[in-house]
C-alpha cells in the first residue's frame, strides 16, 4: 500500500486526464452519438448570427458528404449538442476536429476558440432517444434564454424525427442520469 502512494505523481497534468478519456472512445460506423463541445473558457458567441449559420453550415456539410446523419443539433452561446448517426467517412474524433476547425474562422470573428475535445455517449440499442431530444430541444428554455412560447433558432431537427418528436413534447420523460452532468 505504502509503495504505490510513494509512486503517484505529485502533480496532476490535466492533458493526461483527457488522454484517458479518448482511450476508452469507440467509433463505429452506423452508431449514434450525443456529443458536446464548447467553447474554450465558456465564453459566449456561438449564437451571433455569422456564426451559428457558420456552424450549422458545417454541420449541413458533414451529412451531405455522408461523415453522419445529423438527427438533431442545438446551438448555445457556448457550447454545441449533436445526436448524430456515424457514417463511415471519418471516426468521430475525426469528424468533430473537422467541424471546428472549419469553423474556427466564424469563431475568429469573435475572439472565440474552440475548447479542446468533446465529451460523447453512444447510445445503446436499447436506449430511448426521445429524452435525449428532449434534452436537446429544452437546452435554451432551461438556460432562460428564450421564453417558453418562442422558438430557439439555432435547433434543428430532422424532418424524420420531428414528424415523430414534436407532436410529443408535451409528455413527462424522465432524462437520463448522464445528461444531467452536461453543460
Amino acid at each position: 500500500m505504502g509503495a504505490s502512494l510513494l509512486a503517484m505523481p505529485t502533480t496532476l497534468n490535466p492533458s493526461k486526464g483527457y488522454q484517458s478519456l479518448r482511450r476508452g472512445r469507440i467509433s463505429q460506423e452506423g452508431r449514434e452519438y450525443f456529443v458536446t463541445f464548447c467553447t474554450r473558457d465558456r465564453q459566449s458567441g456561438l449564437t451571433s448570427e455569422k456564426i451559428a449559420q457558420g456552424i450549422s453550415r458545417e454541420i449541413s456539410s458533414l451529412e451531405t458528404d455522408a461523415t453522419w446523419v445529423s438527427r438533431c443539433a442545438v446551438i448555445m452561446p457556448d457550447h454545441v449538442h449533436l445526436l448524430i448517426r456515424l457514417g463511415n467517412k471519418l471516426t468521430l474524433g475525426r469528424a468533430i476536429a473537422r467541424l471546428k476547425a472549419k469553423s474556427v474562422g466564424f469563431l475568429k470573428t469573435a475572439n472565440l476558440r474552440w475548447q479542446e475535445g468533446f465529451h460523447e455517449h453512444r447510445l445503446r440499442p436499447h436506449e430511448m432517444r426521445l429524452p435525449v431530444f428532449l434534452y436537446t430541444y429544452l437546452n435554451p428554455y432551461r438556460a432562460g434564454l428564450i421564453p417558453l412560447d418562442s422558438q430557439w433558432p439555432w435547433f434543428y431537427c430532422s424532418k424524420a424525427d420531428s414528424d415523430r418528436f414534436l407532436p410529443m413534447l408535451s409528455e413527462e420523460l424522465p432524462e437520463p442520469a448522464w445528461l444531467g452532468e452536461l453543460p
